[in-house]
């Protein structure tokens, strides 16, 4: 099956690169799924097989492997698996390293075994409401008992990123997506975030990388400074 290609970081795996060191500096989305998971402290996820899907460049993959966790990062692009497998080869904590694979594929053909998996997370990638269907059908397959899925996406209904988002994309219906999760039995964890970049050229360059010319140009008109507040919608589903 074809990969939807990604319209940020395909192009400008660097500059997605810089907009992941800028998201959410306190760890808020991690905490809370920590929370939802009801486990902290030490290495909360030791006894965790964890799907990271649509890993990109393998961001997130080491923060949870020191977690403890057995990582399998799964992306469709090829030239992001080549970069999350070189990023995976230069951890230095060998014991951190080897419990990490990146695989290629997609959300909607998960290169994994039924009943594998304990932990799935999905940040910003392909399940953003109708038409994730196939990739929701791969999560009831791999998906152990007892084991729970994240999606972390845009709350569009507050924050002044989310201003942005619906100014920019006047037709999206954040209520719909919201409905939409919730007839498929998913719930949300609201939460507060921000983006907080080094630069004031680092915020310019991540903007321009999320959104077109002109509303990129109308947004950085108006805000100062080299972050924003941003809330999004943590959702969760357990089998």
């Amino acid at each position: 099956m074809t990969a939807i290609p990604s319209p940020n970081i395909w192009e400008d795996p660097d500059g997605y690169e810089l907009e992941n060191r800028g998201v959410d500096p306190e760890g808020a989305v991690e905490a809370a799924m920590l929370r939802v998971l009801g486990r902290d402290g030490g290495t909360p996820l030791a006894d965790h097989d964890l799907l990271d899907i649509g890993c990109g460049t393998g961001y997130h993959l080491p923060r949870f492997a020191s977690m403890g966790a057995k990582v399998v990062g799964v992306e469709p692009h090829p030239p992001l698996v080549t970069r999350a497998r070189a990023r995976v080869a230069e951890i230095r904590d060998a014991a951190v390293r080897d419990r990490i694979e990146v695989r290629a594929g997609g959300a909607q053909a998960l290169p994994l075994p039924d009943r594998s998996v304990d932990v799935a997370h999905a940040r910003w990638a392909y399940f953003f409401g109708a038409g994730c269907e196939p990739g929701l059908a791969e999560l009831d397959r791999v998906m152990r008992p007892g084991s729970t899925a994240f999606v972390i996406d845009n709350d569009a209904t507050r924050s002044t990123f989310g201003g942005w988002f619906t100014r920019a994309w006047p037709t999206y219906d954040p209520l719909a997506v919201e409905r939409f999760w919730r007839r498929h039995g998913w719930s949300a964890e609201r939460v507060d975030m921000r983006w907080a970049h080094a630069t004031r050229a680092d915020l310019e360059q991540v903007v321009r990388l999320e959104f077109a010319p002109e509303a990129a140009d109308r947004i950085l008109a108006g805000h100062d400074g080299t972050e924003v507040n941003y809330a999004v919608n943590l959702w969760h589903r357990s089998w």
